[in-house]
């Protein structure tokens, strides 16, 4: 053994640049100059001199007591992916719409890795924890939103999340994995999920798929956080937003930005 650790740090000037973009996340969105060297695992010498450069380019701002954060121009370039301008803004009507009806908050999400993101959250008065935030990553088996994208997802990937420790993140938390292919199994002939304190103590849920070509491509769901055990009253509406949400995304496939195109069209 040679004592290195397993990761050696980035190599080439493209590969440490992105790792310091990469050392933000939701908990570290201000970083001082030794932080960011610490969480890129370079040389502070190297982050200050690419710090630099980044913030040349708008890809970094730095506030007034020498923090850095994610510059504008990285906010530019994100509306230009097909998340930001072709999912999200097909959604938003919808996720209006379901909101106005529920007076919950609304949340659309998306599956990255072997978690969701959420993409896009309507709130309700109620304030939501950071983890509800728009960019968090979420389990999949411990959420309803979660759950959906399991459930509709291909099969394989669902068996590859059963096949690994499911974590405990409340007592109802499923942690079984019989008990968990049984519950996704009632998901998918129910047509959408439920979810009851199973991530956060006193949260309840209920998720449906946004199905393309029959695969989730995206979940919709409503989140109390109330302890509401009547969500299902909402079940219709749901399974209306998510459906017509997917009849959208196929009727503007390989269109950038649905909310524009036809502009100009009677």
């Amino acid at each position: 053994m040679t004592g290195e650790p397993s990761s050696s740090p980035p190599k080439s000037v493209t590969a440490r640049a992105l790792a310091v973009l990469a050392a933000f996340d939701i908990e570290h969105p201000l970083l001082t100059l030794s932080q960011l060297a610490r969480r890129s695992g370079l040389p502070v010498a190297t982050v200050y001199r690419l710090a630099g450069e980044l913030e040349d380019g708008r890809f970094l701002d730095r506030d007034g007591s020498g923090r850095y954060g994610l510059g504008v121009r990285l906010w530019e370039m994100g509306v230009l992916t097909p998340i930001h301008g072709r999912l999200r803004e097909a959604a938003l009507p919808f996720l209006l719409n379901l909101q106005y009806d529920c007076r919950e908050t609304v949340q659309l999400a998306v599956c990255d890795g072997t978690a969701a993101i959420y993409i896009e959250k309507l709130t309700s008065e109620v304030s939501v924890p950071a983890e509800s935030r728009i960019g968090a990553r979420i389990p999949l088996h411990a959420t309803g939103i979660g759950k959906t994208l399991l459930a509709f997802g291909p099969e394989a990937f669902a068996e590859a999340i059963l096949a690994m420790p499911l974590q405990r993140y409340s007592p109802d938390t499923i942690t079984d994995r019989r008990k968990l292919a049984r519950q996704l199994a009632h998901i998918r002939q129910q047509g959408y999920a439920e979810s009851r304190q199973e991530y956060h103590l006193g949260s309840t849920s209920i998720a449906a798929p946004v199905l393309v070509g029959g695969t989730a491509k995206a979940a919709i769901g409503i989140l109390s956080y109330t302890l509401r055990d009547d969500l299902d009253q909402y079940a219709t509406a749901l399974l209306h937003a998510a459906e017509n949400l997917a009849r959208r995304l196929e009727e503007t496939a390989g269109t950038a930005y649905p909310s524009l195109s036809g502009l100009g069209q009677e």
